[in-house]
């Protein structure tokens, strides 16, 4: 966490990244799914900002790491989910830096896979 305060004069955006496992664009509701009913996805969506050209690759931890670092998971290291093949070159800035830099405080919630994992506990050491 950044510990730099932001002044009331200094109105910034709260930014939310929310990024879901295993779901296809079609199906939450504000996307046209005429049967799957996500009203409160559905109300989030029009109160926000929302970027619909993200492309993925083919598993989650991949995906992950182009979107926190803005480069192909070829570039970034993350190329798979387990055998240390999931881990971001630590060398690369992230969202979360670029923020934090910027007086942003940031956080992460959920399932990761970016970082270095201890006897199951994760190590934060670079995200």
């Amino acid at each position: 966490m950044n510990n730099q305060s932001t002044t009331k004069s200094e109105k910034r955006p709260n930014v939310i990244i929310v990024m879901t496992d295993d779901q296809g664009y079609g199906e939450p509701s504000f996307h046209g799914n005429p049967v799957l009913k996500t009203p409160y996805l559905d109300q989030l969506a029009k109160q926000s900002l929302r970027f619909t050209n993200f492309h993925v690759a083919p598993m989650c931890a991949p995906t992950r790491g182009q979107l926190m670092t803005g480069l192909d998971a070829a570039r970034n290291g993350t190329i798979n989910v387990s055998s240390e093949r999931e881990l971001l070159n630590p060398e690369l800035s992230t969202m979360a830096n670029y923020f934090g830099n910027n007086g942003y405080q940031t956080g992460i919630f959920g399932k990761w896979h970016l970082c270095v994992s201890l006897q199951g506990r994760t190590i934060l050491i670079f995200c």
